[in-house]
């Protein structure tokens, strides 16, 4: 980061600048000085021969941010019973052994590892490492606290993590800290969306090592294995374009060529009297394999990662074996040899592609699923640890209102009336989550309650600071209550108390409406909203699932139902007051229904079956045949006659391509209120559902509760839900990439590659992050989720969503466990509840409902409690924005950055191609944004807020076919508007006043 700062010494210049500082824009520096004499970066690089073939040895180690063992373990070398591998020593080890030799080089990915090992060294050591960055000799790539998953993650999780990595390299290290390549050599597969943040973060490529095996080998033929990813089909190029490599090896050394302390392969030897002596044997296995390996590349140089999982703890048996291979192979070059081997990075290896300047093979698709082999498709991984994934998804909603209050707030609601609050302990824990062996699901058991420690510890921390900036913002200090189990109808203050409050606080830019469901055990009840007007409001039974899956935790019988608004960025208060005691008449009805409506929306119910049996929505006056029930596939225990392989935490391998019908019919209670009309459904003891429709909801609601999934038929489970309906959909479908931009799917087929498709069912699975869709000319059907999910559209008409998976074997890829949850309140087997909210639109509008739709899943409101009267100077509701945002437009992010200034984001939530309505640009104003900050100055940074957007200088890269594209600037009227174009971010430092 070059710094910004102004060095004014004559009167009139500082006069200036105040008056900049009160009145426009203003820069701020994000990191040391960068003046000073470095030759970091592409300057460090050695010198390349350009008539040999040039091979780029990459010394690297892949630290997984927990894994087989917690991050904690890993750190320390902790329970090397389970996994040899300690952080600490493998830092110490490689400075050590950098520090013999400057032609050596080494990465270092994982900045949640390297920041720890940072803290504990002393300030000499410390200049040590600074000197080998500012020199080039070690040089850290992607650089996010861990590297993500790419099919289980959430965009706003994402951009956060890589936030958090960046920013500490950046005021650690300056320029030299700034990584200028992405590296996810482990995911499994790539999601689109990733190579657009990527690109819209300044990098200049991307290289990973995890691909279809059948979509190598064509590349492999072809020469495409380096490429252009257009990651947008609505950014400008080159805004989401971004050049990607893939690794010959995945991650790991050529064979033979593996020299840490967990190899097998022989060092070299090169005492030429020793019997053993194989210099000669290494160098020509060196180049018979740098020479196949440049038959499938496009250019004279080549790369190598000299490397592996947790390895270089002894970086001397690495670095000793390497300087004896560089030095002999290059040695060849007297006899003739046109090979030059080198010490390199990935970034020296990407700068040498850019020299080449030739085209590349242009791709705009994703690279999804990833299998490696016939039967061998990671797709499991998508539903993996259901329970986990949906905690992460809500740790990230409460992380968000976390950061805003924080700024609304101001200083007092990190160190206020109920004490010292911070965000960081929760960004920290979201941040680890985000790693591709956390919310993946693909971790050891023990791992994952670590991971779940982790986000439940930051959200006690947020639970002071939110109580602290909630008091500022209401002028009461009354202590507040948080109820994390409302969805198991749990909460022991509602439970009990006579009369209480709920503060409802929104953090999206617009209004919500959202249902409010309250454990009590009263019969009446009476809700006020802020001003004072009542609410209508229903006393329900609670249902016999609920009773049982919330064990002993509560005691309440019935629930309070009722549904509240709340402002943009800012909440809104409900009195309720118990009316009457006593047992509850029953309400409920042993039938199944004709049909449930309200004035939008009505499902009808076969009288038979109990089963859902058409949907309609009454103002497009649109009517879908749609049925929904539950299945599980058969998991595939590796007894087979195709393929030994078994259905695991990352492989989804079902035994048959036909599912098994838990119950065609399903027994039901109906319940009807003014507020909400349920069907409770019940297909085994393992399955319930409940179809819900609010008054005043334009999407129906499916509550599913599953498990323990019965294992005493020595069988493993992999539950769905499939919604078959009238729709021609031609076996197209469509699902989010991270929760942002779609693409579509069709059945076995792959947009850039020939599929041969070998499991019917696995092979066409895809990651659904927040919404799919199937849809024909006439109607489009839209499925919201909670959580992430795998899913598919296996038939014309239908779609699939994975719910729940208890497997009784290890798939072989390492974790070595069976994904077979259980827990101290399930020792039968975990039981997962969550929902999913169907939309009924014609497809030319369908985005304008199901774009906020999935962003109101994302955040949620958070309810707190307080118990008794309200005091009455209390402010019952506030707005943190002078007006609610536009439809197209989302606050993505809103969180202190220092003492004066906050870090903004706001995107364009639309595609291009989506909305007659939305899909357009976008203009606010800063200064008239937010109602209780005024907005003093403001710069603009790159998406990752580790560079000044205007500084930020990619790589250019021409796809085959093509022109190269010329990028335009977003601009806005002045300097206080900006505009937003379809699906752009636009992120902003802002100086500010409370």
């Amino acid at each position: 980061m070059a710094d910004r700062c102004v060095q004014l010494c004559a009167p009139l210049l500082l006069i200036l600048l105040s008056f900049f500082f009160f009145t426009g824009v203003l820069t701020f520096p994000l990191g040391p000085d960068s003046h000073r004499r470095t030759t970091c970066g592409y300057e460090s690089c050695h010198a390349t021969k350009p008539d040999m073939l040039n091979v780029h040895l990459v010394p690297h180690t892949h630290d997984d941010v927990g894994w087989l063992k917690t991050v904690d373990q890993y750190y320390y070398g902790d329970r090397n019973d389970i996994q040899h591998a300690g952080v600490q020593y493998i830092l110490d080890s490689v400075v050590d052994q950098l520090l013999k030799n400057p032609d050596r080089r080494f990465i270092y990915v994982e900045t949640a590892f390297f920041y720890r090992w940072w803290k504990r060294q002393d300030s000499s050591m410390k200049q040590t490492v600074q000197q080998l960055v500012n020199e080039g000799r070690l040089e850290f790539v992607n650089g996010g606290w861990c590297m993500s998953d790419e099919a289980t993650t959430h965009y706003s999780a994402v951009i956060d993590q890589m936030t958090m990595g960046l920013r500490f390299l950046n005021d650690t290290f300056g320029v030299c800290g700034r990584p200028r390549v992405a590296w996810h050599i482990d995911p499994f597969g790539h999601a689109r969306e990733h190579a657009s943040m990527f690109a819209q973060m300044g990098y200049d490529g991307f290289f990973f090592g995890r691909l279809d095996y059948q979509d190598r080998y064509q590349r492999m033929m072809q020469k495409e294995q380096e490429l252009l990813w257009r990651a947008s089909d609505s950014l400008t190029p080159p805004m989401a374009d971004l050049f990607t490599g893939i690794l010959p090896n995945g991650y790991n050394p050529p064979d033979g060529f593996c020299w840490d302390q967990s190899c097998s392969d022989p060092p070299i030897r090169d005492d030429p009297d020793l019997e053993d002596y194989n210099v000669d044997d290494v160098v020509k296995r060196f180049l018979n394999i740098a020479s196949a390996q440049s038959m499938v590349y496009k250019t004279n140089h080549i790369i190598m990662t000299m490397g592996s999982d947790f390895q270089y703890e002894n970086a001397n048996l690495w670095y000793k074996n390497l300087d004896k291979l560089i030095h002999y192979v290059n040695a060849q070059q007297d006899l003739g040899s046109r090979v030059n081997v080198l010490y390199s990075t990935p970034s020296c290896y990407l700068q040498e592609l850019h020299r080449a300047n030739l085209t590349w093979a242009l791709k705009t698709d994703d690279f999804f699923p990833y299998a490696d082999d016939a039967h061998d498709f990671w797709t499991g991984y998508f539903s993996s640890r259901p329970a986990l994934k949906r905690y992460e998804r809500l740790s990230n909603s409460n992380l968000q209102t976390c950061n805003q209050l924080e700024v609304l707030g101001g200083p007092t609601s990190t160190n206020g009336p109920f004490g010292k609050g911070d965000s960081q302990t929760m960004k920290k824990a979201m941040a680890v989550a985000q790693h591709h062996d956390a919310v993946s699901g693909t971790e050891k058991q023990h791992v994952a309650n670590d991971y779940a420690r982790r986000l439940a510890t930051g959200w006690q921390h947020c639970q002071v600071l939110v109580s602290n900036g909630l008091a500022v913002l209401s002028g009461s200090t009354a202590q507040r209550f948080y109820c994390d189990y409302l969805n198991i109808s749990v909460c022991p203050l509602t439970e009990s108390s006579k009369k209480f409050s709920v503060n409802v606080y929104n953090p999206l830019g617009r209004p919500v409406t959202w249902p409010v469901r309250l454990p009590v055990n009263g019969t009446a009840y009476a809700v006020s909203d802020a001003a004072g007007t009542s609410v209508d409001c229903q006393v329900l039974p609670l249902s016999k699932d609920t009773h049982n899956v919330r064990r002993s935790r509560g005691f309440a019988v019935n629930e309070l139902v009722f549904e509240v608004q709340a402002p943009p960025l800012g909440f809104s208060t409900y009195s309720v007051s118990l009316l009457q005691d006593g047992p509850l008449a029953a309400s409920t009805q042993p039938r199944t229904p004709t049909a449930i409506q309200n004035k939008f929306l009505k499902v009808t119910f076969d009288p038979d079956t109990g089963l859902l049996s058409s949907f309609s929505n009454l103002e497009t006056t649109q009517t879908i045949k749609l049925t929904q029930n539950f299945y599980w596939y058969n998991a595939s225990d590796g007894n087979n006659s195709e393929s030994i392989q078994p259905s695991g935490a990352y492989i989804f391998r079902p035994n048959s391509s036909t599912p098994f019908l838990i119950s065609s019919t399903a027994k039901t209670e109906f319940i009807q209120t003014s507020v909400v009309q349920e069907v409770r459904q019940w297909f085994s003891p393992w399955v319930s559902q409940v179809v819900r429709l609010y008054a005043h909801s334009r999407t129906l609601e499916l509550e599913w509760t599953v498990g323990p999934l019965p294992i005493h038929d020595d069988l493993g489970k992999e539950v769905i839900t499939r919604i078959d309906t009238s729709i021609e959909s031609s076996e197209i479908f469509y699902t989010d990439s991270n929760g942002r931009e779609v693409l579509q799917r069709k059945k076995d087929f792959r947009p850039t590659w020939h599929l041969k498709q070998s499991e019917p069912i696995a092979g066409n699975y895809y990651p659904i992050n927040s919404r799919a869709y199937i849809k024909d000319d006439v109607d489009q059907l839209t499925v919201v989720t909670d959580r992430s999910q795998g899913g598919s559209s296996i038939h014309n008409g239908s779609l699939e969503i994975m719910l729940h998976r208890r497997l009784l074997y290890d798939d072989v890829r390492g974790v070595a466990e069976p994904l077979n949850e259980t827990s101290a309140i399930f020792p039968e087997g975990l039981v997962v509840r969550g929902r999913l909210l169907l939309s009924l639109d014609r497809p030319a509008s369908a985005a304008d409902k199901h774009r906020p739709l999935a962003q109101e899943m994302v955040l949620q409101p958070l309810l707190t409690f307080t118990d008794g009267d309200l005091h009455p100077d209390a402010k019952l509701e506030f707005s943190g924005l002078q007006a609610a945002l536009p439809p197209a437009v989302h606050l993505l992010t809103l969180t202190q950055w220092d003492a004066q200034s906050v870090l903004l984001r706001l995107e364009h939530q639309f595609q291009s191609w989506e909305s007659d309505v939305n899909s357009k640009p976008v203009t606010v104003n800063l200064q008239k944004l937010f109602s209780s900050l005024e907005v003093l100055g403001v710069s603009e940074l790159n998406l990752s807020a580790n560079q000044w957007k205007d500084e930020m200088k990619r790589f250019e890269w021409t796809p085959q076919n093509e022109v190269k594209p010329q990028l335009k600037a977003s601009g806005g009227r002045s300097v206080w508007e900006v505009t937003l174009k379809p699906m752009e971010i636009r992120t902003f430092l802002l100086r500010v006043r409370l």
